[in-house]
């Protein structure tokens, strides 16, 4: 029965120790410069730059680890499209009722409009891959 205690400790231990290491680099993750390619939107031009087209627009925060982690896929998939696909970023620190008209509870989140209407969103780190085909599918 002891060594059994003493397994359960053990596991526990390392899974404490895996969130601690796995936080710390999250925490350390550094800021990425946006492609060209990323518009900037912010509540003045947001109704322009998503009409007549397909955006996906990243809501993210310079203190957020995962949106720091998703700028460089963001990139990516920025550099990858053409034609009528866009990326687009929105501040949710400065641009706060763009948020709340959006219903952004939690970030990095992505949400997709098509002609200025969303059609998808997604919350929380996603592959370069998964975005393109999810891009696709709406084209």
């Amino acid at each position: 029965m002891e060594i059994v205690f003493m397994v359960i400790g053990g596991v526990l231990i390392g899974i404490v120790a895996l969130l601690f290491i796995a936080r710390a680099k999250m925490k350390s993750t550094p800021m990425v410069d946006d492609n060209e390619k990323i518009l900037t939107l912010t509540d003045k031009n947001f109704q322009q730059l998503t009409k007549n087209k397909l955006v996906l627009v990243d809501f993210w925060a310079s203190w957020c680890a995962p949106c720091r982690m998703m700028a460089p896929v963001l990139n990516d998939v920025a550099a990858e499209l053409s034609g009528n696909s866009q990326v687009g970023k929105v501040n949710i620190e400065e641009f706060q009722s763009l948020a709340q008209k959006y219903r952004v509870r939690s970030i990095p989140t992505l949400i997709l409009f098509k002609n200025g209407v969303e059609v998808n969103r997604f919350v929380g780190i996603k592959p370069k891959e998964f975005l393109l085909k999810q891009i696709q599918n709406y084209r």
